[in-house]
């Protein structure tokens, strides 16, 4: 379920890990753009501090409790011109503070991960209270997060964003969910460009399977696939295709994560 977001982000659960063995390939199609930061961009922030451990669940994008799972607080809600209905999770953005500089911590900027939305209000109009409203580039930041550029007071602050490519530690997260025949996985810790584009999944007697995007990163296939092993095939934002097998041993089941390897970051 998608959260409404203003000034407040939210996430959930925990997992565990397995290791694989894999392959990759750049597409042909693959844009230089990913290998380089994008240019800087106009757009603005603010900060949302949990009153209590209960508000920090279940983000937009789905990735769970965001301690556990890596992303720390190092995580963003974004508005709706940057969300792109949940394509953009996962993606890395560079923030500095710029314009009000009593508010700017100089020379700082931080490196944020897409992880939850941040919905429009309709009852307010973009530059008036309606901070995630069309055709606002808004970014709603942890409270710790934020005061690495700039001082709390700022409130509503001026920034320039831009996208960059993903660091993270350790393989790709396979986090396996469903009932019976349904499958739902979900993509996390995606090195890189962050967002993945396409999935496949193939069973030790089917061949490769395409999977369809719920959510977020969230994607999901009908078919019988327990008591066999796992692979998993992603393609990422710049037409990089990621080959990780054996991610799930043959005796795997709902609710476990496993690993696979990584994109080149």
């Amino acid at each position: 379920m998608l959260l409404q977001l203003l000034l407040t982000l939210t996430l959930c659960s925990t997992f565990s890990l397995a290791h694989s063995h894999y392959n990759w390939s750049p597409s042909s199609s693959s844009s230089a753009a990913a290998a380089h930061p994008s240019e800087w961009r106009p757009g603005r922030a603010t900060y949302y501090a949990p009153a209590d451990p209960r508000d920090v669940v279940g983000g937009a994008c789905g990735y769970g409790d965001l301690e556990r799972s890596g992303y720390g607080k190092s995580t963003a809600g974004l508005s709706t011109v940057l969300f792109e209905k949940g394509q953009i999770c996962g993606a890395c953005f560079e923030v500095r503070c710029v314009e009000e500089l009593r508010w700017c911590i100089p020379g700082t900027s931080i490196i944020v991960t897409a992880t939850n939305f941040c919905a429009p209000n309709y009852g307010f109009e973009p530059d008036g209270g309606g901070h995630c409203n069309p055709p606002n580039a808004h970014f709603v930041l942890p409270i710790e997060a934020f005061e690495k550029i700039a001082i709390w007071k700022a409130s509503n602050m001026p920034v320039q964003y831009r996208r960059i490519k993903c660091r993270k530690e350790g393989g790709v997260r396979f986090t396996i969910n469903g009932a019976g025949i349904f499958l739902s996985v979900l993509i996390s810790n995606v090195a890189g460009t962050g967002d993945i584009v396409a999935a496949k999944v193939k069973g030790s007697r089917t061949g490769w399977l395409p999977m369809g995007r719920i959510w977020g990163q969230n994607w999901h296939i009908s078919a019988d696939l327990k008591n066999q092993p796992l692979a998993f095939e992603i393609t990422s934002n710049d037409g990089v295709t990621l080959t990780s097998y054996n991610v799930a041993p043959k005796i795997w089941n709902f609710g476990q994560t496993f690993q696979g390897k990584q994109f080149e970051s």
